[in-house]
């Protein structure tokens, strides 16, 4: 992913509200599970990391990423940012470089 591609993401998240959270029990197969459902709904996602979870954001947005097959646009304090285009109809046109 190119720099001006992430910045486009990072502008379409901007306006978005966090849509799940990562609570206490940190990263569970449940939370995994609707990362991965929320992705093939939306490609583009914005996760909330509560205070209460003891687990870094950056460490957390990697293992999601890795497990949801996703690409970590950007993790800002305890805000997560993914992006897993669509394979057959990809709602959300990146700029070419």
């Amino acid at each position: 992913m190119t720099s001006k591609q992430r910045a486009y993401l990072k502008s379409l998240a901007g306006t978005m509200e966090s849509i799940l959270y990562i609570g206490k029990s940190s990263l569970t197969p449940e939370v995994v599970s609707s990362v991965d459902e929320a992705l093939n709904a939306r490609e583009l996602i914005k996760i909330g990391v509560q205070k209460n979870c003891a687990d870094d954001p950056k460490e957390i947005a990697q293992m999601i990423a890795e497990r949801t097959r996703s690409t970590v646009v950007q993790v800002i304090g305890k805000k997560i940012i993914l992006y897993r285009p669509d394979k057959k109809k990809p709602k959300i046109k990146l700029p070419l470089d």
